[in-house]
């Protein structure tokens, strides 16, 4: 199996770097997943969120029952600030400018457990939930795609990418919500983790940088992006 980049690590916790591609945990396709690698060398780990299968970048695992309860209810919790709640941070690359340079998306949300897809819903009703998200523009590249930094205030099944697609920015890459750009995975990625670690108290935080796997993410320069 696939060795996993591990970011941080204490005896509670491990925060490290799922490479996209990659389940988060076993599934039916039987490839590697994320918590199995993890699993050769940890043998307590506990999977407390998951990342798309096509999206890399930051996860947190937990070493024990008390941790992983206790992770969990963060996880639930979106916070910006990480404070309350964990603040994640995404990267995703779109196929042109919107109109602002940043912004708060809201919106009404469905997910359709059977086509494994969500969708923008008009009003309230069984299994809608509201969904936002914070964004502003980091960077664009010659042809026009704009990089963009995604702050989650709330988390939904494929929030970024049909909060985004709904307005008519599909994420590079990702066909099954409109995109038409050609690229190995879809261009969104978990750079970042921040938290109260539940259990000493301490404020823990990893970043992780898009690989190069996707050749999209090679047309900025995410070494010296300010998010």
């Amino acid at each position: 199996m696939k060795e996993i980049k591990v970011l941080y690590e204490d005896k509670y916790l491990i925060l490290c770097e799922k490479p996209a591609g990659m389940p988060s945990q076993p599934d039916m396709s039987g490839q590697d997943d994320c918590q199995s690698c993890l699993l050769q060398k940890y043998p307590t780990v506990m999977l407390v969120h998951r990342l798309d299968t096509p999206t890399g970048g930051v996860m947190v695992f937990a070493k024990d029952k008390k941790t992983a309860g206790k992770l969990s209810l963060l996880v639930q919790n979106h916070d910006i600030d990480g404070v309350f709640g964990m603040a994640k941070t995404y990267l995703a690359v779109l196929p042109g400018d919107p109109q602002f340079c940043e912004g708060e998306i809201k919106d009404l949300l469905f997910h359709d457990k059977q086509k494994n897809k969500s969708f923008v819903a008009e009003k309230e009703r069984k299994g809608v939930k509201q969904a936002s998200l914070i964004w502003k523009r980091i960077a664009q590249s010659s042809d026009g795609k704009l990089l963009i930094a995604v702050h989650l205030q709330t988390g939904r099944t494929h929030q970024i990418r049909v909060q985004f697609s709904s307005r008519g920015y599909p994420l590079c890459g990702d066909g099954k919500y409109g995109s038409r750009v050609k690229c190995p995975f879809i261009a969104l990625w978990s750079y970042s983790l921040s938290f109260i670690h539940p259990i000493t108290k301490e404020r823990i935080s990893g970043v992780s940088i898009p690989d190069t796997e996707c050749g999209i993410w090679q047309e900025f320069s995410l070494d010296n992006i300010s998010i």
